[in-house]
C-alpha cells in the first residue's frame, strides 16, 4: 500500500508568509531597541572635609642693623722722604771649575789601603733528623749503603744503649707506678759531638738519669746537608713501666 502526502500538510507552500512575519518582528524588535530610553541615575554628592592644623606663627624678633662705619682715613705722607744708604758688604764667591786638564799637576796621591774581602759563614740551623740529607754516622753503622738504612741502624744502637744503660728501679723508689715517659731531644753538632741536651719527664730524677743516659752516646761522624756539616736535631721518647706489686 502506498502511502500519499496529504497536500495540506506541505509547509513549503507557506514559507512567504512565515518569512515575512520574522521579518515584521525583527524589524519591530529592531526599532524597539533604538528608541529604547535610559534614565541616568544622579550620583550622589558626597562633600569631603580636610582637617588643616592650625599654623602658629613664631614672633620674629627684631634685630638692629648698625650703620656701617667709613673707613679710616690713610696714614699722610711725609714731605720728605729720607733715603738711608746701604753700606751692608756683599762678598761675591769665585765658582772655580773642576775640571782638569792633562797639564795639571796632582799634588797628593791618595793611597788607597789593599781591601780585604770578608768571608761571611752561612749559619745553617739544626736539621730535624728525619729530613736529613746524610744522617750521622754511628759507629757500627758504617756498613750501611744508604742513608735510611744508616737512619734505622742509628736508632736501633741508640735505643740498645738506653734500655741497658738507664735505671728504671728509678720509679719504683719514687713510687711512680704505672706507665711513665721521658721525652729528650739533643743535638749532634758539626763535630759529631752530642750537646744541647733537654729532657721532660714526671720527675727530676728521671730527667737526670736520661740526662746522664745520652751523654754516653759516642761521637760520630756529622750529619751533612749540601755537603756542608750541619747540627741535626734527635728526639728520643724514653717509655718504661712500673708494676705496683
Amino acid at each position: 500500500m502506498q502511502v500519499k502526502k496529504n497536500p495540506r500538510a506541505d509547509l513549503s507552500r507557506k514559507s512567504l508568509i512565515f518569512f515575512q512575519i520574522g521579518l515584521i518582528f525583527v524589524l519591530a524588535l529592531v526599532y524597539y531597541g533604538i528608541e529604547w530610553k535610559f534614565n541616568v541615575r544622579e550620583t550622589s554628592s558626597i562633600s569631603y572635609e580636610t582637617a588643616v592644623p592650625e599654623l602658629t606663627l613664631e614672633d620674629i624678633p627684631v634685630t638692629e642693623v648698625k650703620e656701617l662705619l667709613p673707613p679710616p682715613p690713610p696714614p699722610p705722607i711725609p714731605e720728605f722722604i729720607e733715603v738711608i744708604p746701604d753700606e751692608l758688604e756683599v762678598e761675591e764667591t769665585e765658582i772655580r771649575s773642576t775640571e782638569t786638564n792633562q797639564e795639571e799637576r796632582m799634588e797628593k796621591i791618595v793611597e788607597v789601603a789593599e781591601i780585604i774581602e770578608e768571608k761571611i759563614e752561612e749559619k745553617v740551623e739544626a736539621v730535624p733528623f728525619v729530613l736529613i740529607e746524610e744522617v750521622p754516622l754511628y759507629p757500627g753503622c758504617e756498613n750501611k749503603g744508604d742513608n735510611e738504612a744508616r737512619k734505622k741502624c742509628m736508632s736501633a744502637k741508640i735505643n740498645e744503649l738506653v734500655r741497658n744503660e738507664f735505671n728504671t728501679s728509678l720509679g719504683d723508689k719514687l713510687n711512680l707506678y704505672g706507665i711513665n715517659r721521658i721525652f729528650v731531644i739533643f743535638k749532634i753538632d758539626e763535630n759529631g759531638k752530642v750537646t744541647d741536651i733537654k729532657t721532660r719527664g714526671p720527675h727530676k730524677a728521671l730527667e737526670a738519669e736520661a740526662e746522664r743516659v745520652i751523654k754516653l752516646l759516642p761521637q760520630m761522624m756529622p750529619g751533612k746537608q749540601r755537603n756542608r756539616p750541619v747540627s741535626v736535631l734527635y728526639n728520643l721518647p724514653i717509655t718504661f713501666e712500673v708494676k705496683n706489686l
